[in-house]
């Protein structure tokens, strides 16, 4: 699937943020891809411009759920 098929669901500061992100994605089946300029990595300080997390349209909206769900770190207990 072209790139420009996919839309950005979420901007990270950097590759690793956006990897933990897509983990929790494809855990729950959906496809994704990362894009990011850094020269191939060489150049990772060229993330200035944030690290995107993309998928398919139709994916979007259950991606962005799974991303605004609370986790077991913002468990405040009884």
């Amino acid at each position: 699937m072209p790139i420009g098929d996919l839309v950005v669901i979420r901007t990270f500061l950097n590759l690793v943020e956006a990897e933990i992100a897509a983990s929790a994605l494809e855990a729950a089946g959906i496809r994704y891809a990362i894009n990011k300029d850094d020269c191939g990595g060489l150049r990772p300080t060229l993330w200035l411009s944030g690290v995107q997390l993309l998928v398919r349209p139709e994916d979007a909206a259950a991606a962005t759920d799974i991303l605004e769900a609370p986790t077991i770190a913002s468990y405040e207990g009884p």
